[in-house]
């Protein structure tokens, strides 16, 4: 997971820090070393990943099989 979503960040044309930096406007504390490992660990949230998505562009949908 963290490739794909380091991945859709390059793709999207911003920077892990225009990300974090977006972030910490919304009003979440962070740093890109924090987000950084979150992603290496296995560890960001799935509401810290919907708002990624969200900055980046991109919306989380379940869909059905």
């Amino acid at each position: 997971m963290s490739n794909f979503i380091k991945a859709k960040i390059v793709e999207s044309g911003m920077t892990m820090t225009e990300v974090v930096k977006a972030l910490n406007e919304r009003g979440k504390e962070g740093s890109i070393q924090n987000l950084s490992q979150k992603l290496t660990r296995g560890s960001l949230r799935y509401d810290e990943a919907v708002e990624i998505a969200d900055i980046i562009g991109y919306e989380i949908q379940w869909h059905k099989k």
